[in-house]
């Protein structure tokens, strides 16, 4: 129970790495708010999973794109929690493509969704994390957004701007207590991976070390060392679950 007695908001929180840290952290005896865009099909199930485990599950919605309605609910997520503990910026899509053919609007979607986003949440919660001095932050970055990848130039500009954005804002709130870390998964089995052409997949499983894709698991395991007192030493870092793909 690394969590018990916690309180996390975890935004795009409906399925794959967000579902499977929501799961950790309510097995570890967090009381966890969920973000994301529409009621999801697992609502009851968590739901279930937090009445189990001693504590609540609470699903809340916005679009996180739109700043003013994200902005609005995260206001009232936190009145309602009365802080948060740890959150997790987890949210993001992809638009891929060639960088010389890209829509603009590709380009402005994914910024504005996967860092832009984050930074507005980021402000709100960091606030209160800040007078009560103490916190953690981690935001969901990507193996691209430490090394590039073709085809992908809007998703690894925004996870690249979200570890340089995270190890800033480390910088101006560890004096108060509050932490800020990114992960950097790689290869992970989710509905976004899942569309991938089977011999793209096993191409990309040959260059991993570990010689398999990851799990939303492998992802909540590090999510859950980070929100908690394991890692109160730990802050501005970026830490990588991608069975070695990295190396």
């Amino acid at each position: 129970m690394l969590l018990q007695n916690k309180k996390a908001l975890v935004t795009g929180s409906s399925r794959g790495i967000g579902r499977g840290i929501v799961e950790s952290f309510i097995k570890n005896g967090c009381e966890v708010w969920g973000l994301c865009s529409k009621e999801s099909a697992g609502k009851a199930e968590l739901e279930a999973l937090a009445k189990e485990n001693g504590v609540a599950f609470h699903e809340i919605y916005a679009d996180v794109g739109n700043a003013e309605q994200v902005t609005e609910v995260v206001k009232a997520a936190l009145a309602e929690a009365g802080g948060f503990d740890v959150l997790v910026n987890n949210a993001g899509i992809t638009r891929d493509g060639l960088s010389f053919r890209m829509k603009k609007t590709d380009w402005d979607d994914v910024l504005r969704i996967n860092l832009t986003a984050a930074f507005l949440i980021c402000q709100i919660v960091s606030n209160d994390m800040i007078r009560k001095r103490s916190g953690s932050i981690i935001n969901m970055s990507s193996i691209v957004g430490v090394h590039g990848n073709g085809g992908q130039v809007n998703y690894a500009a925004s996870k690249g701007g979200l570890i340089a954005y995270s190890k800033s804002l480390a910088a101006e709130v560890g004096g108060r207590g509050v932490r800020v870390n990114c992960i950097a998964p790689g290869f992970i089995e989710t509905d976004m991976t899942n569309v991938l052409k089977e011999e793209l997949k096993q191409a990309m499983i040959e260059k991993i070390p570990l010689k398999r894709p990851g799990t939303p698991e492998d992802v909540a395991n590090t999510a859950l060392y980070l929100a908690s007192g394991l890692s109160s030493y730990v802050t501005a870092q970026v830490i990588g679950v991608d069975g070695g793909m990295g190396a």
